[in-house]
């Protein structure tokens, strides 16, 4: 039962303090005109323009903020302080076990999540002052990368040197020892999730998939006795819970990359602390999918003389193209998410 309190009480904690801070990022935000100057992109990652895309979004990347995802790391940071200062300054059997801040859980993905937070922070702002050398201003893909490898060595190292992790779960096969080879698979997978930032291109999209992802982590982690991990998990949804509220159409402002690369960053961290890494493609499917249409995309139109496979990618502006109103990609993603966070955790509980 404590443990259920552990995972659950934070949750709401996070959410409420989320609510409380928006409204004063928000008008912190509109006041000093925290948007993109420029509307659309100059170009894609093909190199050509971006035509389609900049005629869907021509009214909507200027006169909404950015850093939205401030509310996030923000919430997470405070609700993991609030109970940390609870269990010292009223130390009790209670207290004590409802703080899960913990070495060998917790300090990894907390650390992962400020700084990939912190990354995408200086590049938002680099973005609204419309400075830096990448497309209308920001961090440029190639340093983003970087700083993305150095989070990727720095926690592969820890998993590898102090935690003396080197392995992963096959469902329904058992534990590969990977050795030394455990450290680039790790770097891998960082970086894959990081490609798939690029999901958040709609109101309430990315927010609404990663807050099923990382909800279906957090069971995964309670029902491996993993609680501190479990309630870390929960606290970042109740973060991006709180951040949804606000960033439904029409939405108060955009999660951005203070948002989206912290928290592709830690959900590497989490999804190897519960080892679970075969499974992630299908819990985060939405994830991939949206990182391997980029892919096909741009593979199409370098082999096939500019010819495109889809009207524009990644594939949810694709929908958007076709007709589809907003709202409607974001609710089928949605529920896409749900099923497929569904079946991962089943493979995982019975593999």
């Amino acid at each position: 039962m404590l443990s259920i309190v552990k995972i659950f009480a934070p949750w709401v904690i996070s959410f409420l303090i989320g609510l409380a801070l928006s409204p004063i990022l928000i008008h912190y935000l509109y006041k000093y005109k925290m948007w993109k100057k420029k509307p659309g992109k100059e170009k894609g990652l093909g190199g050509g323009g971006t035509p389609i895309f900049n005629k869907l979004h021509k009214e909507k990347d200027t006169g909404t903020p950015r850093m939205g995802g401030v509310i996030i790391w923000m919430s997470v940071i405070l609700t993991i302080f609030i109970f940390w200062l609870i269990s010292r300054v009223f130390p009790s059997d209670f207290t004590q076990k409802m703080d899960f801040m913990s070495r060998g859980q917790t300090w990894l993905p907390l650390f992962t999540l400020i700084a990939g937070s912190i990354v995408g922070l200086i590049d938002d702002l680099l973005v609204i002052t419309g400075k830096g050398k990448y497309m209308a201003g920001g961090l440029s893909l190639k340093i983003r990368i970087l700083m993305v490898l150095g989070i990727a060595l720095v926690s592969a190292s820890w998993f590898f040197f102090k935690l003396d992790v080197s392995s992963i779960l096959i469902p329904f096969w058992g534990e590969l020892q990977l050795g030394l080879f455990f450290i680039p698979l790790f770097i891998f997978i960082m970086l894959s999730l990081f490609a798939s930032g690029i999901i958040d291109g709609i109101d309430g999209l990315s927010g609404g998939v990663m807050a099923i992802i990382f909800s279906a982590y957090a069971g995964i982690a309670f029902f491996q006795n993993q609680i501190d991990l479990a309630a870390f998990c929960t606290v970042i949804v109740g973060g991006i819970l709180a951040f949804l509220w606000f960033n439904i159409p029409p939405a108060s402002f955009y999660m951005t990359e203070t948002g989206m690369l912290g928290l592709t960053t830690t959900l590497t961290i989490v999804v190897f602390l519960t080892g679970q890494i075969m499974v992630l493609p299908i819990i985060a499917f939405p994830l991939f999918a949206t990182v391997i249409s980029n892919i096909i995309q741009v593979s199409s139109k370098k082999l096939r003389g500019g010819k495109k496979v889809f009207l524009v990618a990644p594939i949810h502006h694709h929908f958007e193209a076709l007709g589809w109103p907003s709202h409607k990609v974001v609710m089928r993603y949605w529920i896409v998410s749900i099923i497929f966070a569904i079946i991962g955790m089943i493979i995982t509980l019975i593999g």
